[in-house]
C-alpha cells in the first residue's frame, strides 16, 4: 500500500515549510515515546534519531534557501504488512 504525501513543484519555503512540520511532528513522536521506553538501548536510538533528524532539516533548510526557486517533491510512504505466522 502507498500514500501519496507530496507530489509535484513547489516554492522553495513553501516546502520548507512542510517539511519543517513533518520532522517536527516525527520529532515529537520520539520524545514522546523516550518518556514510556524502559530500555536505555530504547532511549538512546529515539535521541540518535532526532538528531540525525534535525541535521538532516538544517541541510534541507540551507540547500532550500541557496536554491530559493521551485523544487519538485515526490513524498511517498509505503507500507508492507507483514505476515506473522500464529504461535500455538
Amino acid at each position: 500500500m502507498k500514500i501519496s504525501l507530496i507530489k509535484g513543484a513547489f516554492e522553495a519555503e513553501d516546502m520548507l515549510n512542510i517539511i519543517t512540520q513533518m520532522v517536527h511532528v516525527k520529532i515529537k513522536y520520539h520524545e514522546d515515546q523516550i518518556k514510556f521506553d524502559d530500555s536505555e538501548e530504547q532511549i538512546k536510538m529515539r535521541e540518535k534519531r532526532i538528531v540525525e533528524l534535525q541535521r538532516d532539516l538544517f541541510d534541507l533548510r540551507k540547500k532550500l534557501i541557496y536554491h530559493n526557486k521551485q523544487v519538485h517533491v515526490d513524498a511517498e510512504i509505503k507500507v508492507e504488512f507483514v505476515n506473522h505466522k500464529a504461535i500455538a
